[in-house]
């Protein structure tokens, strides 16, 4: 498995000193090079200084993520900021999804915030044993078996709820995330969907060759919400 996968950890205590233009140059270039679960839907991410709503998490930089109103985008944000989040990790910089937060300047396209990830250097331990790893068991997120699915069970989410589920049959992994409660349901329903995208990062990290579709077909599952297959 990749060794970042297995150690990665969610950092919230920042050195406040900015990083050097150099670095941010490194992070813009990786910016560049991310992969979207979906191409055809036109997001941005920007590298800003302050964001409000960050729950006391202070960091000197934030990455900043927009996106068109379209069906599977929230989805798209995650697969792309957690390619984000595991190079910073290998890059030896901290980082940490925040759900709620927002750049202190308004954003001046049409496109819609989304969310923020915190990052800079890290005041505390960047890594951890696989061990200390707050996960629900295999069985409790999966049918069948596809060694793909352990890197997904060990992906950040909001609050840590772990809200997918996966099905392994036939070379192909079903994807299933819980369906909201009524009460924040719009929230939990945007961050599930960003939480799906961040595990099927972790699921195409380990893929020789990832692919990833909405199928007609895919057998309904009481309590979740179907959001593609990956073939």
């Amino acid at each position: 498995m990749n060794e970042i996968i297995m150690k990665r950890k969610s950092i919230r205590k920042f050195d406040p000193t900015a990083l050097g233009e150099s670095v941010l140059d490194t992070v813009r270039e990786q910016i560049r090079n991310c992969k979207p679960l979906y191409p055809d839907i036109k997001y941005s991410v920007k590298i800003v200084d302050k964001a409000k709503g960050a729950f006391g998490i202070n960091a000197p930089h934030y990455l900043a993520f927009s996106s068109e109103e379209k069906d599977g985008a929230y989805e798209n944000i995650g697969f792309i900021g957690q390619q984000l989040d595991l190079f910073l990790s290998s890059s030896g910089l901290g980082s940490c999804w925040i759900g709620m937060a927002k750049p202190e300047e308004k954003e001046t396209s049409s496109l819609q915030h989304v969310i923020c990830i915190a990052f800079g250097k890290p005041a505390e331990p960047l890594h951890r044993d696989i061990s200390a790893f707050s996960r629900l068991p295999l069985t409790d997120i999966c049918e069948g078996y596809d060694e793909r699915i352990e890197a997904a069970r060990l992906a950040p989410s909001a609050r840590n709820m772990q809200g997918w589920f996966f099905v392994a049959e036939d070379d192909k992994i079903i994807c299933y995330r819980k369906k909201p409660g009524a009460l924040l349901g719009f929230i939990f329903s945007k961050l599930g969907a960003i939480d799906m995208g961040i595990a099927l990062c972790h699921i195409s990290e380990e893929s020789e060759d990832f692919s990833f579709k909405k199928e007609t077909s895919a057998p309904d599952r009481k309590g979740y919400i179907y959001a593609g297959t990956v073939c």
